[in-house]
């Protein structure tokens, strides 16, 4: 087994059924996050983290995924010929992020399940996870400093975000003990959405994972869990209390820029604030968010 984490594997199988109708005939990864797809944003950030092999695993219906990140000669001669170069440049920039490979998940069996399906392409290999629904700034760093503890440790790394305890029912919970001298912590206890009065803490898994290839054996064995489906967070419980190579499960808790993009007020809210943000749109719409708030509270 190679220690560098080189390969990231993208679920992309899911049917987005918070965002109906507007998900009827598009992938919920393509919706737009102002002018670029959420998923962009998330093959981006594994290729700011360098790795440039990267296994989406789709599902019906997904083709305009693929789509994306390939190249549309006729676009982009057009936008060529009218000197167009800045849109021409973010037309191609897609298609020059790395190399994407598509893998469809077949029967929805879960997160664990699509993650399984990844076995045969990463081989036995660290490697990192990511899901959509999370959108991590790219001036924050993550996922390289999960890497560096996943090389230190020889386990399997999660992103941790501390929440409210009422919103903890939400997520995936983390139980942890601190390691001296470490900015990262053990997991000794993983629940997939707790009760409020039954979560080890407020500590939320969010989706962002470096995993030990061991987590493939564990997955083969792991029986449907919550809702009916096979649980990634079971597979990792697994790995948290067992011996040897690649046993073992580390969080990282981040306190940087998230973006939540896994259901429509979240996803207005993520839209709005990177917009905001930008130099070619942020003061215009800053200026008019003052006078519609001012307006409300009128």
């Amino acid at each position: 087994m190679t220690s560098r984490v080189n390969k990231a594997v993208i679920p992309a199988a899911g049917l987005g059924t918070r965002f109906l109708p507007a998900t009827k005939a598009m992938p919920k990864e393509m919706l737009p996050v102002v002018d670029k797809p959420a998923i962009q944003y998330v093959v981006e950030e594994a290729v700011n983290a360098g790795m440039t092999d990267i296994l989406m695993i789709t599902g019906r219906n997904k083709r305009s995924l693929e789509d994306h990140f390939d190249r549309v000669p006729f676009i982009e001669q057009t936008l060529e010929a009218k000197g167009d170069h800045e849109k021409l440049a973010a037309v191609r920039r897609p298609s020059e992020l790395g190399d994407i490979h598509y893998l469809r998940q077949g029967d929805p069996k879960g997160l664990g399940h699509a993650v399984l399906r990844a076995k045969l392409h990463v081989g036995k290999e660290p490697f990192a996870v990511l899901l959509g629904d999370d959108l991590i700034d790219e001036r924050d760093v993550l996922l390289q400093t999960m890497i560096e503890v996943q090389e230190k440790t020889g386990g399997s790394v999660i992103a941790l975000i501390e929440v409210d305890p009422d919103q903890i029912s939400a997520y995936g919970c983390a139980d942890i003990s601190a390691i001296d001298g470490e900015d990262y912590v053990r997991v000794s206890e993983l629940v997939e959405k707790p009760a409020i009065d039954e979560a080890p803490s407020n500590l939320a898994v969010i989706g962002r994972y470096v995993l030990h290839p061991r987590v493939f054996d564990v997955l083969e064995t792991t029986g449907p869990g919550r809702g009916g489906e096979i649980q990634l967070t079971d597979a990792l419980q697994t790995l948290a209390s067992a011996e040897g190579e690649g046993s073992g499960v580390y969080g990282v808790v981040f306190r940087g820029r998230r973006y939540d993009t896994g259901d429509k007020l979240s996803y207005i809210k993520a839209v709005v604030t990177l917009a905001s943000e930008r130099e070619d749109l942020g003061p215009d719409l800053q200026d008019w968010l003052k006078s519609f708030t001012q307006n409300l509270n009128g």
